[in-house]
């Protein structure tokens, strides 16, 4: 049983309109309340097992074509923090040297966060669940009580809460323990505190961002006691993929790999069924958090935002469980927004990446993106209008990392997983460059699957200005982003 804690929070807003709700002066203008629901490792063919997720997109916007800069839990992270591409943030794996929590720290990572700025401008702000690969909730920082990080008013926040039971919360400073009873379930938890959270602010005149990033669907992939037995016939998606026939055309990390065998197929298909209970949580937290919000008044002015880290391939390609690949199941993740001035059922087709996330952020606020940021605000799109100059192209890049047991990506660092590469995705192709000098090419146009690589077919003129693209991509910062990314 967990011990109890509570904590103290915020409020409310409007997109410039006002409401005059509780504590409210008649005729103030309000800055929209905004939450973001991060999950881990959730791909797009779990949301078709989650209504609350598909109602958000009626009520709101899809990006379709949004895409992870780097297909790993801490590394995602980092840029969603920041704005900056890995080779900015200089976070490239879970772990030091090359990355983790430290790494993130060292480089100024938590001053660089959105957090402060939106603390400084009148937000009051949390964090509830995950935060950064190494951190640990017990760490005082050479403090007299738990670390909470700058910019964030409230802390829950665990270290390994991979399990969903038996970890730590740093609360607001406080190290609490949950134990192994269904009412510890994480994620539950953490619906919990952030409907008692929504609810304390809904009282206050400053308007608030609350951040719930969860572990689910993260492996060991351990569902809710009330969804144990849910779906007891589903199997993973068979996409043309699957399984694949002949991948003597890929690299030499991958055709390494056999067939999956039936056993391997079965674990695959209980992994996915354990995949689709643990979101039946998430789907639950993001339906309470939204129905307080309406009962409250305050969901004309607080944006939603759902989304994922990273995406997650279940047997495309011979692979088993993981991630870290540039293919499309590992970086195209779903992104959807609800909130004060966004149209009902619309869908965006331009390309949007992790690191467009803390200028949204900030843009919702009224706040400007720092100048180093490598990204660009999304909230253009809210309104329904399109930004000059859009990348037409996403990066992905990706360091692998070394093997350690305290990973919880680990089986993604063995032998057989990506080595070390760059790629380059735009509305037509994919073209992969790896640390070894092996390419990959996949024409989408007529191979949506990316089941044939033709980069040895690729016309000389064409691979020039992928890898010319690429290079400047891989070295770009702040406004030089966009360009590089505008010639897809």
């Amino acid at each position: 049983m967990a011990a109890l804690l509570a904590g103290g929070c915020s409020d409310r807003s409007a997109p410039g309109t006002v409401h005059g709700k509780r504590g409210t002066a008649p005729g103030a203008a309000k800055k929209p309340n905004i939450i973001f629901v991060l999950t881990d490792d959730l791909s797009w063919n779990l949301v078709a097992h989650m209504p609350q997720v598909q109602r958000m997109q009626r009520d709101g916007l899809t990006f379709d074509e949004f895409f992870m800069a780097d297909s790993l839990c801490c590394t995602s992270r980092a840029t969603i923090f920041t704005g900056l591409y890995p080779h900015n943030t200089k976070v490239r794996t879970n772990f030091p040297p090359l990355g983790g929590y430290q790494v993130f720290e060292q480089h100024g990572g938590e001053q660089n966060s959105f957090a402060p700025a939106l603390q400084k401008a009148g937000y009051r702000t949390a964090l509830l669940g995950k935060y950064m690969n190494g951190y640990q909730p017990a760490d005082t920082q050479g403090g007299a009580q738990p670390y909470v990080p700058p910019g964030w008013g409230e802390w829950y926040v665990a270290g390994n809460g991979y399990p969903e039971y038996d970890y730590n919360l740093n609360e607001n400073g406080r190290l609490v323990s949950y134990g192994h009873e269904p009412q510890d379930y994480l994620t539950d938890v953490l619906a919990g505190k952030g409907t008692d959270f929504v609810r304390r602010a809904a009282g206050s005149s400053q308007p608030f961002f609350m951040e719930i990033s969860t572990f689910a669907p993260h492996g060991p992939f351990t569902p809710a006691p009330r969804y144990a037995k849910s779906f007891p016939h589903l199997k993973a998606p068979r996409p043309p993929s699957f399984n694949e026939k002949d991948v003597g055309d890929k690299p030499s990390w991958l055709r390494k790999h056999p067939k999956l065998g039936k056993g391997a197929i079965a674990r695959i298909d209980e992994g996915f069924r354990d995949r689709v209970r643990m979101v039946q949580s998430v789907d639950d937290m993001i339906g309470r958090i939204r129905g307080e919000l309406a009962s409250l008044g305050i969901d004309r002015d607080t944006y939603v935002v759902f989304g994922s880290d990273n995406g997650f391939h279940m047997g495309e390609h011979r692979l088993a469980g993981g991630k870290m690949t540039a293919f499309d199941i590992d970086i195209h993740v779903p992104y959807v927004v609800t909130g004060p001035g966004v149209g009902a059922g619309r869908h965006v087709g331009a390309f949007a990446q992790n690191t467009d996330l803390a200028p949204t952020f900030l843009g919702l606020a009224g706040l400007p993106a720092p100048p180093s940021a490598d990204g660009r605000s999304l909230v253009p799109f809210l309104r329904g209008e399109t930004p000059g100059g859009w990348r037409q192209a996403a990066l992905i890049e990706h360091v692998k990392p070394p093997p350690s047991r305290d990973d919880p990506d680990q089986q993604d660092s063995a032998p057989g997983a990506p080595t070390t590469y760059n790629a380059i995705r735009t509305s037509d192709a994919l073209y992969v460059e790896y640390a070894d000098g092996e390419r990959e090419y996949y024409d989408l146009r007529s191979d949506p699957n990316e089941l044939q690589n033709t980069a040895g077919r690729l016309p000389e003129q064409r691979r020039r200005e992928l890898s010319n693209q690429l290079y400047a991509f891989v070295h770009c910062s702040g406004q030089g982003c966009a360009a590089a990314g505008q010639t897809g």
